[in-house]
């Protein structure tokens, strides 16, 4: 039966007001001359590069022209946004210094300020140029910038780019000399929810389950001396049969690649033992017209040892192209690589599950939204990150659903590292929800959630997706963070919609995502507003008792194939308790408030079984909200500065 109470009180969340200072430990002894300091790519790393996270000067101006919210959210095309970052006025004079990467809104920046949707944000830092030869080049990597932005080097455009949430890579080489003094310039733009970009929690007005709105540069930035010839990509997925699939992009401006072209990939144990060796011709590459070429291919490995929670086995991996002609050296780079398969399929008792190298396993996971109470989106260090992890498996969770969000690519090798299993949300968007399609419709009356097509005009426009610029940006984006992270074990389904969020077409999205990887299986709508397709039947569970639901519905694509889905909570719990001295502000949001943490202990732990006991009905797996408190939203098993674990702690 609804729990009408409870959904009256989450109806409306409670004023936010000001975020209170809470530091968490690692934010609190942060060196600023040592942001971060670990190569940030652990799937492609080179002996030799320079961080430059840390102190930037910084200014935030309105020049003349800048784009304006739109009172609908209307989009502005991919070309004029690119035109008016590049337009805007440089800064005479900056304004002080922000700790990169943490964003201007975060504490850790030292800037403690919202960058307004009719504003520029704009980044300085000077450093001296390493020595570089003829076809070598300088690259400067950025791992996140939110959302558009232009980067010059020396005065000069050197690249811009779109889309808040993926790394890209800027080659300066043009624009610098060798051994020599270089002025590095970013001008940033991000109009939040004020667009219709994908942007996550993101919002102006914060509150609830919406959370300050983050801009500019939020994960590192670093650069490198590579050859003229490189890898700027590299996805190594294994399978439990020995199979590896590689994947690579090849840098090449200069046109340097020769037809004798190879990549060569040498698999050692964890010993230094070598476990294999494949030598792949870079015949089949294909080009995308501007100096970069896209290669796959297969090779084997003979009796792997396989991935699992209990021996999450990693495999070293050196990975060497050779270019095919004489004008440049090789490109050298280490990486990583596991064998494991993971799909959605009966068990002896025929009930859909997801297995794990054949065997089944029942999903005990956490909602993660990768947010802290000092660095916002941004860990404030490498520890910072391993500790969530270790702390909810050490709770006995086995997944966490990484939500709305890309994390930082040392995320997800953590977890291929600890054994910690992952769903990959991708990153929302879309005019502003409705919170009567979006939430109480769906909440209220259950019987809605299969009755809203998403193909159509109509079912687009209520679930905020009506815009055809904000949905070709959505796919192509999830497509983009398919590509950047499928190499990773540790990762097991990709979500593509939650509740509805800009949601639209699911079906051809599934069909999309699974034809890029057939190797994961998908959670097409996670919560309500199901298709008929993907591999789950998730739904979202916060004021029901919890149960089993059968899926009796005739699929649609792939899944039609199999005419097999499991039925995963893919969000449920929510209870919450407030720790004073490490909540972020006076007011609480959550599903249920208790009078003493130990009344709160018992109901998440009595929730917890009640799910765990639905595994024998046919129940496949549950994702608890959520693993931390976030801002004003208190249902977190961590409080948001991770100093006080609720369930353990006394």
């Amino acid at each position: 039966m609804l729990d009408i109470k409870r959904v009256l009180q989450s109806a409306q969340a409670p004023a936010r007001g000001d975020l209170k200072s809470l530091s968490t430990p690692w934010g609190a002894a942060l060196d600023p001359d040592a942001i971060l300091a670990k190569h940030p790519r652990p799937t492609l790393r080179r002996r030799d590069f320079t961080m430059l996270n840390g102190a930037w000067d910084y200014a935030i101006t309105v020049p003349d022209g800048a784009l304006e919210p739109a009172p609908e959210a209307r989009p502005h095309t991919e070309q004029e946004v690119r035109d008016t970052v590049v337009r805007a006025l440089r800064p005479e004079t900056y304004e002080g210094t922000i700790l990169v990467p943490f964003s201007p809104e975060s504490a850790l920046s030292g800037v403690g300020r919202i960058v307004q949707p009719n504003e520029f944000l704009w980044y300085r830092r000077l450093f001296h140029a390493p020595l570089f030869g003829t076809n070598e080049r300088l690259v400067v990597h950025f791992e996140a910038v939110d959302w558009a932005c232009a980067v010059y080097a020396n005065g000069r455009l050197a690249a811009t780019h779109i889309g808040g949430y993926l790394p890209f890579d800027v080659d300066i080489t043009s624009c610098v000399e060798s051994d020599a003094p270089v002025e590095l310039r970013v001008c940033a733009f991000d109009p939040t929810d004020a667009g219709v970009q994908p942007r996550g929690k993101q919002r102006l007005d914060a509150e609830g389950i919406w959370y300050t709105p983050q801009s500019g540069i939020w994960q590192s930035v670093w650069y490198e001396v590579v050859p003229a010839v490189h890898l700027a990509a590299l996805t190594l997925n294994g399978g439990a049969d020995g199979w590896l699939a590689v994947g690579a992009d090849i840098a090449d401006p200069e046109g340097l690649l020769g037809a004798e072209a190879m990549l060569a990939v040498t698999v050692r144990e964890q010993s230094g033992a070598f476990a294999g060796r494949l030598e792949l011709p870079l015949a089949g590459c294909v080009g995308d017209g501007a100096g970069t070429w896209r290669y796959s291919s297969t090779g084997r490995v003979d009796s792997p040892r396989l991935w699992s929670l209990d021996d999450p086995y990693l495999y070293d991996v050196e990975v060497t192209l050779h270019p095919g002609t004489g004008a440049c050296r090789e490109d050298s780079a280490r990486s990583y690589c596991a064998f494991r398969t993971v799909k959605v399929e009966r068990d002896a008792q025929g009930t859909a599950r997801l297995h794990l190298n054949g065997e089944p396993l029942f999903v005990k996971g956490v909602l993660d939204q990768g947010y802290w109470s000092d660095g916002l989106m941004t860990a404030p260090s490498d520890d910072a990150l391993v500790h969530d992890i270790e702390t909810m498996k050490r709770l006995g969770f086995n997944m966490l659903r990484k939500h709305i969000k890309i994390e930082c690519a040392r995320w997800y090798y953590h977890c291929d590292r600890l054994g910690m299993l992952a769903w990959q949300d991708a990153v929302s968007g879309g005019d502003r929800y409705g919170a009567w399609q979006t939430s109480r419709k769906p909440t209220l009356f259950s019987s809605s959630w299969g009755s809203l097509r998403d193909d159509t005009p109509r079912g687009c426009k209520a679930l905020a997706a009506g815009d055809a610029r904000y949905r070709e940006e959505w796919l192509a984006s999830c497509l983009d963070m398919v590509r950047l992270l499928q190499g990773h074990p540790s990762i097991v389904t990709w979500v593509l919609f939650n509740e509805g969020w800009g949601q639209f077409d699911a079906c051809a999205a599934a069909e999309a995502v699974h034809g890029l990887d057939p190797t994961r299986p998908i959670d097409a709508t996670s919560g309500w507003y199901d298709q008929r397709c993907g591999d789950y039947l998730s739904h979202h569970n916060y004021f029901r008792p919890l149960e089993m639901a059968r899926d009796t519905h005739k699929l649609q694509g792939y899944a039609a194939e199999r005419d097999c889905r499991a039925f995963v909570l893919s969000e449920f719990g929510g209870w919450t308790q407030r720790v004073d001295g490490h909540a972020a502000t006076d007011s609480s949001y959550g599903y249920g408030n208790f009078a003493t943490i130990e009344e709160w202990r018992d109901a998440v732990r009595a929730t917890l079984a009640q799910a765990d006991a639905l595994e024998e009905q046919g129940l496949a797996g549950y994702v608890y909200t959520q693993l931390s408190d976030v801002e004003s939203e208190l249902n977190g098993l961590l409080t948001f500065d991770r100093r006080v674990c609720k369930l353990e702690d006394a």
